[in-house]
């Protein structure tokens, strides 16, 4: 017992010399009322949201569902045609988005968790094109086109955010798959686990994608270094990806995601492992690693006090573009779970650096998966209870 005991304050003292993250910038109160409508509150498990161009609405449920909504948020039709998916854990039927020529080819995309065919509990991300025929209520022509390799025992940490960009290819989160095991293959190219991978609508590696000098280094990678990604969103002005990552304890992060970089984990974090104030990895920093835009190391944004850290639970990304928050426009909303609350960041002119943010919502106690824009210029929010809720004023 004394060995143990002399082991524990050793590695609390080792948590205590390394150094501090950035302090928490201050939260900025917002003058708005937010007014919030409950579109509709008998959905199960919903995870991703996409609007169709004439205001309906597509949206995912993690256990292999794809529905499709009114504008107002009823239910119109269950989609026929989804891929058989693996539900266990954090698996599921996850993200859709439209093909930037939906009008033309009616195409969209799912991520969704894969079983191998041989082992059932080896599992990893896999995104399907498929073209959705509205009469019908049916998807017709899906193809696998990407597959997070190689798969494994585990049933979390699955990322899986879709995001086009302006030349028409798409971005895919790709989760670390959690283990301790698996975690550390997010610094290794010639894995899936813990990448930003960016392809062609034909599952081919994008051109103009980084060039890595390692061997065997995995085509489509556009970056690396990442924990669980469960927000993505494209920055209106600049055109370049944003992600929200899931931290461990404490340390949850939104990143700029640019070409080629390494985001650093799990070498370093500014999280701690579960139940334990031991940082994890190295330290906070460390050269060749990028560091966050925004981390949060409480769940209310407060500033960090005391040894034990707590997460949000960062998950759907928006930028605000509409006219109906004006004050709003150019502001990064994220969806929090364990934060229960709708977080916006205020960015700063150079679009790199976080200025202020505020915490929204809180007062719902909601779980809020996906946040979207729509058409109408209102947002919109999943929550993990079931609900798809209108936020206006």
């Amino acid at each position: 017992m004394a060995r143990f005991l002399k082991h524990v304050l050793l590695c609390l003292g080792m948590a205590l010399s390394l150094p501090l993250p950035v302090a928490a910038q201050v939260v900025q109160p917002s003058a708005i009322k937010l007014q919030v409508t409950e579109l509709n509150n008998s959905l199960q498990s919903p995870w991703g949201l996409a609007f169709l161009p004439d205001g309906r609405m597509l949206v995912t449920e993690r256990k292999g569902t794809l529905k499709l909504l009114s504008a107002n948020g009823q239910m119109l039709a269950l989609i026929q045609g989804v891929p058989e998916v693996n539900s266990e854990g954090q698996g599921g039927l996850l993200d859709v988005v439209l093909d930037p020529a939906f009008a033309v080819n009616q195409r969209i995309y799912l991520t969704f968790s894969e079983s191998d065919a041989n082992n059932t509990s080896r599992t990893g991300t896999a995104v399907l094109r498929a073209s959705l025929n509205v009469t019908e209520s049916k998807l017709k022509d899906g193809v696998v086109i990407y597959r997070q390799i190689p798969k494994v025992n585990s049933s979390g940490h699955f990322g899986s955010r879709l995001v086009f960009d302006r030349n028409g290819h798409l971005f895919i989160t790709l989760g670390d798959r959690q283990s301790r095991s698996e975690r550390v293959h997010a610094q290794d190219l010639t894995r899936g686990n813990g990448k930003v991978v960016r392809i062609t609508t034909d599952g081919k590696a994008a051109p103009a994608n980084p060039q890595f000098a390692e061997r065997n280094a995995q085509a489509g990678i556009w970056s690396y270094g990442h924990r669980n990604p469960q927000g993505a969103a494209l920055h209106p002005t600049t055109g370049e990806l944003w992600v929200s990552e899931h931290g461990p304890q404490g340390g949850d992060e939104i990143n700029r995601v640019l070409a080629g970089k390494n985001y650093g984990w799990p070498v370093i974090s500014h999280g701690q492992e579960y139940g334990i104030s031991i940082q994890v990895g190295e330290g906070s920093a460390k050269a060749g690693m990028e560091q966050p835009v925004v981390v949060w190391l409480t769940r209310d944004g407060s500033p960090h006090i005391g040894l034990m850290k707590s997460s949000i639970a960062p998950s759907g990304l928006a930028f605000y573009t509409g006219d109906k928050f004006p004050e709003y426009r150019g502001n990064l909303f994220s969806g929090a779970l364990a934060g229960t609350a709708l977080w916006r960041i205020v960015l700063n002119p150079d679009h790199q650096t976080e200025q202020s943010r505020e915490r929204l919502l809180a007062n719902l106690g909601e779980r809020i998966r996906d946040v979207r824009q729509g058409p109408d210029g209102w947002l919109y929010l999943l929550t993990d209870s079931g609900k798809l809720l209108r936020v206006w004023r």
